[in-house]
């Protein structure tokens, strides 16, 4: 149920329900593909309710591969129970979240 919409270089990415163990493993082949020849890419949390170490790890794996085509990676609109993953695990001082 993921949208992707690309705006120039500019990639937006709207997942839906939870990034779990078994969603992560499809959510990141699927957006691999999107990642290449974007400047940023912002990952819109609204319909996202849920996060475990598997989406995490989906997240990292993103911020360090547009890393290495100097281009961003944002996060919008965490719930509180996200943020509050976000920051026990410390990607506040990773990850860009707005």
């Amino acid at each position: 149920n993921t949208v992707y919409e690309l705006n120039g270089t500019v990639l937006t990415v709207k997942p839906v329900g939870e990034l779990d163990s078994l969603t992560a493993p499809d959510f990141k082949e699927e957006l691999l593909p999107h990642l290449t020849s974007v400047s940023e890419a912002i990952i819109d949390f609204e319909k996202v309710d849920y996060i475990s170490s598997a989406g995490l790890r989906v997240l990292l794996f993103a911020e360090n591969y547009l890393e290495n085509q100097n281009a961003n990676l944002k996060i919008i609109h965490i719930n509180e129970y996200i943020r509050e993953v976000f920051e026990l695990v410390g990607f506040l001082d990773v990850i860009t979240v707005e």
